[in-house]
Formats: structure tokens, C-alpha cells, sequence
């Protein structure tokens, strides 16, 4: 079984979880691969006493069988890109704080590893976002697993963000941006402005304003078939558009659109976790003294 392995933002208490991860792959013959990146971060001679293979980004992972992230939901954001559309299993260990999408603790890596290689596991499949420009931003790696924002930069007045839904004006959004979203990301950047809580298997996108003028400006869920495009206007001519956790900084000339991406974020679903379940301990959600 080959292993992929990717980490980073590791404090000095996190090297005995590491050694103990790899001992047990080890054990278990796997053959381990590990991002440069991940072994830039541990910096430590650990890592000298184990056989492993290191990948670069945009490397071919096809043969991979897993992929581990070990980190928080930043570093799963990341791995993703990594994995991209080979739809390899991606299993999140936290190592961070929240931990919402990388859902595993560290001190349930022993069960982890035998529900994972006795096949006691589901997977789960997450709709991505694609980004369509004209400028290609981003490319090859234009799509996101959470959400795409497009913000204001260098001023502090609002912007106004025409969106259409197929070609039909949706609204003009008087605020700091917008923000699109997956039923995955919905739990991000976007509930923290007011959007709703959406399950997974929806198929669909949500759309949030950031601090909107308007008070009666409402997120809104719409399918995730549908195909979303923008036109920016603000007095300052440069702003900024992220997928996931990257930026880029575009004028108003630039065209965008968005639509579903054609491949899927595999999600390994380990028995005992469930969305709902993370929903009420990650984010104390219908947290109540009488329950």
C-alpha cells in the first residue's frame, strides 16, 4: 500500500505523533511518500531512520492509495491541491486547533490506521468549485474544495459586485466582497458572515456577502449546476480574489465565472465520525444545558 503524506505549521510537541505514524506505516509495509514540504517543516532527524519517497507539487500521485494531511483544515485545503484531480482518499489527522475538516485526533491514530487498512472506512465524495478567468488565475490549480471570495483592496469604501446566475442578474452586492461557497466551505469563512449551515450531499453553492450595505441582503443557496459570473466596480481598480487559502490581485477588467468542477474531493470517513457529529463538538451547534 503506498502512502501519501503531507504537513506543515508543526510545533516541537508534534515530532513523537510523527515518529509513531511512521513506525506503524512502516510496520505495516507501506511505502511512504512524503511531501518536500512536509520535510522542510519537521526539521528534525526523526525523519533519517525511515525509508520514504519525497513528490514536489504537481507531481503525479496516481499510484498513491491514501493521503494523509497532518495538520488542520489549512493543511487539508493544501493537500488537496496536491491530490487534484486524482481523486485519491484523503484522510485528515489534526494536529491544529479546530480541526472541522481533518477530523481525526492524533490520539486515535492507532485505530485510524487498522479501520484504514482492514477497510473499515467510507468515502466521501465533496463537490469543488472551478474557476473560469480571463486572465487564468490560478491555473492548473483553479478550483477549491471550500470557497472562492472576490474582496476589496487598498481602500477602505465598499465595493458593488454584480452577480449573475446563468446569464440572469442575481444582485448588485454593496459590501466587502463576496463569497461563494461549497456545502463543504459553508462552514468557513461563509457562516462566520451569516451564511446557513448546508449538508454536504446537497449539491449546491451558497452565496454571502461580506458586511453588505444592505440590510436586506440575505445569503442564498442556488444548484450547483448553475454557472455564477461577477462584475466588480469600486473606486479603486485592484482587488483581490482567493480559492481557498490562495490570493491573487486582479483589475476590473478581468472576467470571472464559476461552476462545479468535474472531479470530486474524496473525504475517508472513518467509523464514529459523522458531519453531523463534528457539527456538535467542533462547533457546540445546538449546544443547549437541557440536552
Amino acid at each position: 500500500m503506498r502512502i501519501g503524506i503531507h504537513g506543515r505549521d508543526f510545533q516541537g510537541k508534534s515530532a513523537p505523533f510523527i515518529e509513531k505514524t511512521l513506525e506503524q506505516l512502516t510496520q505495516r509495509k507501506a511505502e511512504i511518500w512524503l511531501s518536500s514540504k512536509f520535510i522542510k517543516q519537521v526539521k528534525s532527524p526523526l525523519l533519517d531512520k525511515f525509508k520514504f519517497k519525497i513528490f514536489e507539487p504537481g507531481d503525479n500521485l496516481r499510484s498513491l492509495d491514501f493521503f494523509f494531511s497532518l495538520g488542520g483544515d489549512g493543511t487539508m485545503l493544501e493537500s488537496v491541491t496536491y491530490i487534484g484531480k486524482t481523486e485519491i482518499p484523503l484522510l485528515g489527522i489534526n494536529t491544529g486547533r479546530l480541526g472541522f475538516l481533518a477530523t481525526t485526533s492524533r490520539d486515535d491514530i492507532d485505530s485510524a490506521l487498522e479501520n484504514l487498512f482492514t477497510g473499515n472506512y467510507k468515502e466521501e465524495s465533496r463537490t469543488m468549485l472551478r474557476l473560469n478567468s480571463s486572465t487564468k488565475l490560478f491555473e492548473p490549480l483553479n478550483f477549491a474544495l471550500n470557497d472562492f471570495t472576490i474582496m476589496k483592496k487598498d481602500t477602505s469604501s465598499m465595493i458593488t459586485v454584480h452577480v449573475y446566475v446563468d446569464g440572469e442578474l442575481l444582485n448588485s452586492y454593496w459590501s466587502d466582497g463576496i463569497i461563494v461557497s461549497t456545502p463543504t466551505g459553508s462552514t468557513g469563512y461563509s457562516l462566520s458572515c451569516g451564511g446557513p449551515l448546508v449538508y454536504p450531499k446537497s449539491e449546491s453553492f451558497i452565496i454571502t456577502a461580506v458586511s453588505p450595505h444592505n440590510l436586506g441582503t440575505r445569503p442564498i443557496v442556488i444548484s450547483d449546476k448553475s454557472e455564477i459570473s461577477f462584475e466588480i466596480e469600486g473606486r479603486s481598480k485592484k482587488y483581490l480574489v482567493s480559492l481557498d487559502s490562495r490570493f491573487e490581485t486582479v483589475d476590473d477588467t478581468v472576467k470571472l465565472k464559476l461552476k462545479k468542477e468535474r472531479f470530486n474531493v474524496k473525504l475517508i470517513q472513518l467509523p464514529g465520525h459523522h458531519y453531523f457529529n463534528t457539527l456538535r463538538q467542533k462547533l457546540n451547534w445546538g449546544l443547549d444545558i437541557r440536552n
